[in-house]
């Protein structure tokens, strides 16, 4: 029987990094993963919706070439070559940890994981074989699939979850999205942009409901600009296949209604992969249909961690990765700094673009805090207007007494990449002061992050 120091049971964004990180450190570790390498994030959702992305934003950047003085013929996308394109992205960034894995000499187990004890894995291999490996600690990181309704259920033809949607090469006339998180409101800017006839149905009372109030409202007024039809407060009641098609009962603020649309997207979140891992025969405690841990990942079975999406929310890539490399730390009886909820940056990747980290005003509301807010619009930075993308704003939440950045939030060009900045500043503390100060190039559109920061402290020169 194979021995090692450590086994991570899954290898998406917090399982490889966390089995490359322990080979680092000199532990002898191994890695099982049943399907591909790279775990959902990377197969079936982060990287090949970014790619598709790029393509539908160059798509867009053609139409719109003429108001650049660029004049170009008429556009046309090619969606099976835009998805073919987003497969080989994600098959080539598998294949490269596959091998960063070998070079950090992990050994890797094609099958399916099941803890036998605290110390023992029994391996289904893909092959047939049945295997035990031993091991001193043990890290699930099983990530979790698309979640579907009990009066929902895909079937990949016309009611889709994401992954169905990632391999959609032949587009409807209409279709409809059940959910407006970042899931849903992803695939809704590809399909309006790819020339489908979109409806968004939240049942809460915003798109992007888990953000700041302003960023929400901001984006219901860009999507209604790009005629994306959003039914907020409404509910999906039924569904009745109607041949050709489907027919939506919906439940909203005025009374049930119909809509008619040939497919429907299921993007109401995500279940924890947990089943059959032998997680309730080891007496392993659940919060929920999460594995419960504490801040240092562990549950309450020693020398068994928990990391990612099956220790609960948010289930973010980045989020998965820290808690690896703190659950490392912790095997190995190093300083561990526990993971900073209210330190995890959220990006959306629809036009505009949606980012934030910390605290939205609600809830410094809630928390009862003295607090003010800055807010700068992209129209006031030259580079916005400059590369024709002035719609926006960034808009802080200050802590009134220290000047400490409570929360940040961005709704605008680049504002995925905006949020690093924020990050480090909200993670270690950071005051608008110490922002302020900093130097940022000119002309960048980094520059509206000085300009918030210089606002709060009402020094703003260009607002």
């Amino acid at each position: 029987m194979n021995k090692y120091d450590l086994v991570v049971i899954g290898s998406g964004p917090g399982g490889y990094v966390a089995a490359i990180r322990s080979a680092q450190r000199g532990l002898k570790t191994a890695l099982i993963e049943k399907e591909h390498i790279g775990g959902v994030c990377l197969n079936w959702g982060c990287i090949p919706t970014k790619a598709i992305i790029k393509s539908v934003n160059t798509f867009r950047d053609i139409q719109t070439a003429a108001s650049l003085g660029i004049e170009l013929g008429e556009a046309k996308a090619d969606v099976k070559k835009i998805v073919a394109r987003s497969r080989q992205v994600a098959d080539q960034l598998s294949k490269g940890i596959s091998f960063l894995l070998k070079k950090n000499k992990v050994d890797i187990y094609d099958g399916f994981g099941k803890l036998l004890d605290a110390n023992t894995i029994q391996v289904e291999k893909n092959d047939g074989e049945v295997i035990c490996i031993e091991t001193a600690d043990v890290i699930l990181a099983t990530g979790a699939k698309p979640k579907a309704l009990p009066h929902i259920q895909p079937d990949g033809k016309k009611i889709l979850t994401s992954k169905h949607a990632l391999a959609l090469d032949e587009l409807p006339e209409k279709m409809a999205i059940m959910g407006a998180g970042a899931i849903g409101l992803e695939f809704a800017y590809i399909y309006k942009h790819l020339g489908v006839e979109l409806t968004i149905i939240e049942a809460l009372d915003a798109i992007a409901p888990n953000e700041d109030a302003e960023i929400s409202k901001e984006l219901l007024k860009q999507y209604k600009k790009q005629k994306i039809k959003s039914l907020v407060s409404t509910k999906v009641m039924k569904v009745e296949d109607n041949g050709d098609g489907l027919k939506l009962i919906l439940e909203g603020p005025k009374g049930e209604s119909e809509l008619e649309v040939d497919m429907l997207l299921s993007a109401v979140g995500v279940t924890p992969n947990t089943q059959g891992l032998g997680l309730e025969e080891l007496g392993i405690e659940m919060d929920g249909q999460f594995i419960k841990v504490n801040d240092k990942q562990e549950t309450n079975v020693k020398h068994v961690y928990a990391i990612g999406d099956v220790a609960g929310n948010p289930c973010l890539a980045h989020k998965a990765s820290k808690e690896g490399l703190i659950a490392i730390d912790n095997i190995q009886a190093k300083s561990v700094e526990a993971l900073k909820k209210d330190a995890i940056p959220a990006c959306t990747y629809c036009e505009p673009q949606v980012a934030s980290i910390g605290l939205s005003e609600e809830v410094a509301v809630e928390r009862g805090l003295d607090y003010h807010i800055s807010k700068v619009f992209y129209r006031a930075i030259g580079k916005a207007i400059a590369v024709g993308h002035v719609d926006g704003f960034m808009k802080f939440v200050v802590e009134k007494e220290s000047g400490k950045i409570l929360g940040a939030h961005c709704i605008g060009a680049e504002a995925t990449e905006l949020i690093a900045e924020l990050s480090l500043a909200v993670t270690k503390g950071m005051t608008v002061k110490d922002v302020a100060e900093t130097i940022h190039a000119h002309p960048t559109l980094s520059e509206i992050t000085m300009e918030t920061a210089e606002n709060a402290l009402g020094e703003a020169i260009h607002v």
